[in-house]
């Protein structure tokens, strides 16, 4: 007997979930991107959202569910484009069936995102057509033809991201600077985009560097600052330690950049990083007015460096911390109450360990350390155009790197050659069968010889930065010398400036050890 098939019709549309020639309109929605906020493609923008309306609103058998659109926002990833996430949660919620957009490349430029996407929007019965492609998602062409236009643009956007890379970099050599107006205190564009000086703001970058130079801490000077109502970069009233260091440590206010001091490591999501040698940075002198001297900057960076390395923060009130020192246990010597309460109290510099560590050396009044700092000084005033010669002598020595640079580039090639070595035997134990043990035990051997090589790199590197450094203080320090006359009253700034430390001596005398390297002993008065 032969066999009888017969077909029963599907009742249900499958994507709506009604009856079967139930006439209902299609809620349509459109979303509208430009990936830049200039003018030109704020134009294209408002012509896409022109287009979507009266596209939409034209069809009888559709029903306009609006128009989200993001202005001036990337399109490598969804995490900041706020019209579009809003767009996908409307559609989540049953308030869309369909989105138009002009292409996968308005959609999302990142494969992952639009597929994700795409399946997401599928599994609530929400359709995506774009135009440009002619894609409809519901259609068994589509999710393939979107893998493989997604990746297409996603390239494109790897490609671009290179160009515009590419054209950074190329500006950087040339030495074209760009300041960031809006957060950046003392600055502002000129004509013919020039960078130059705003008056009422470099005011208050003056008055942050001379109050630091003067011996107040960054406490002190953000606590003034608030109090007198003035703004930070970003226009706020409470100052901050950090914005203070941003403003004391950048080299802007010198009138030098340096260019690329982070850079893009993923294109996709847009993460940027400190650059800490990865890729090239360049230096450009005097390319634009300075708001402070170049030789208070760089003293400001002696500053900051010493009281990083000591760990402690500045006194106003005791110029002497962390400056002068006990011979006998290595502490410092700080202020102490003599006679506390009594007719005679006054206050004594004492070493600050001296009963725990039975110290031997003496307690000292201010006023003495004071004057014998002050013919310390003169000494070495008297005698600056010898001391000069000489300070020029060493820098002509710890300024030539030739050496240390060879060395460095040296372990450089190792370094890289070795993670290429990394690379090799990983394919090898992913491509071909490998005894485990053995090939741990060439992993862990590689391993411990690059860990050595890379300790011994980074020690180069620090040495580099530690002889940059001194050569800069010794700079500093023979400018100081030139413009240097003898000094009768004392002078803080001098004193915080010049001096690196002081011994205190158990027979009551006094080196004093300047950054230049130079040592003078004042003997005890008397």
């Amino acid at each position: 007997m032969a066999k009888v098939v017969t077909k029963i019709e599907s009742t249900i549309n499958p994507f709506t979930k009604l009856p079967q020639g139930t006439l209902i309109k299609r809620r349509v929605a459109a979303y509208a991107r430009v990936s830049t906020d200039n003018e030109e493609q704020l134009t294209s923008y408002e012509a896409q959202v022109d287009y979507y309306t009266k596209y939409i609103e034209r069809r009888p058998d559709w029903s306009f569910a609006g128009i989200y659109t993001d202005e001036g926002i990337s399109g490598t990833n969804t995490k900041r484009r706020e019209g579009f996430k809003r767009m996908i949660d409307d559609a989540m919620n049953g308030k869309i069936d369909l989105i138009i957009t002009k292409s996968i490349s308005r959609f999302a430029r990142n494969t992952v995102d639009s597929l994700v996407n795409i399946r997401k929007l599928k599994e609530h019965n929400v359709e995506c057509y774009f135009e440009k492609e002619n894609i409809y998602t519901f259609d068994s062409k589509g999710e393939l033809l979107i893998t493989i236009m997604s990746s297409l643009a996603q390239e494109e956007s790897r490609s671009i991201s290179q160009n515009v890379t590419w054209g950074q970099r190329k500006r950087f050599a040339d030495g074209k600077v760009s300041m960031p107006y809006k957060a950046f205190l003392g600055y502002e564009k000129g004509e013919n985009s020039d960078i130059v000086i705003n008056d009422e703001e470099a005011k208050v970058v003056r008055r942050i560097y001379y109050q630091f130079l003067k011996g107040d801490s960054l406490g002190k000077i953000s606590a003034d600052l608030t109090n007198d109502g003035v703004l930070t970069p970003r226009g706020k009233t409470n100052w901050t330690k950090s914005t203070l260091l941003s403003i004391l440590k950048n080299e802007k206010y010198k009138g030098d950049a340096l260019l690329q001091k982070s850079f893009t490591v993923n294109f996709l999501e847009h993460k940027t990083k400190k650059n800490e040698g990865e890729v090239p940075q360049y230096y450009v002198q005097d390319s634009h007015p300075a708001i402070i001297p170049k030789e208070d900057w760089e003293l400001v960076q002696i500053e900051l460096t010493r009281r990083k390395d000591l760990g402690y923060t500045y006194s106003y009130k005791n110029p002497f911390v962390a400056k002068l020192y006990c011979e006998d246990c290595g502490g410092y010597y700080g202020k102490k109450k003599w006679h506390s309460g009594s007719t005679y109290e006054k206050e004594v510099l004492q070493c600050n360990d001296k009963f725990k560590n039975k110290c031997h050396t003496p307690t000292l009044e201010e006023d003495d350390v004071k004057r014998r700092f002050l013919k310390a000084y003169n000494l070495i005033i008297s005698n600056k155009e010898s001391i000069i010669k000489d300070i020029e002598l060493v820098i002509s020595v710890i300024g030539d790197s030739s050496k240390i640079d060879g060395e460095i580039n040296k372990l450089t090639k190792e370094l890289e050659e070795m993670a290429n070595e990394f690379n090799l035997l990983v394919k090898m134990n992913t491509k071909t069968q490998q005894d485990q043990s053995i090939w741990r035990k060439k992993y862990a051997e590689l391993e411990e010889k690059y860990k050595k090589k890379e300790s011994e790199y980074k020690k180069l590197v620090t040495e580099k930065e530690e002889r940059k450094l001194k050569e800069s203080n010794l700079k500093t320090f023979i400018e100081m010398l030139k413009k240097g006359e003898a000094q009768f009253e004392w002078d803080e700034t001098i004193f915080n400036f010049t001096l690196e430390k002081a011994i205190v001596h158990k027979d009551k005398s006094i080196t004093f050890k300047f950054y230049s390297g130079y040592e003078v002993t004042i003997k005890a008065e008397g």
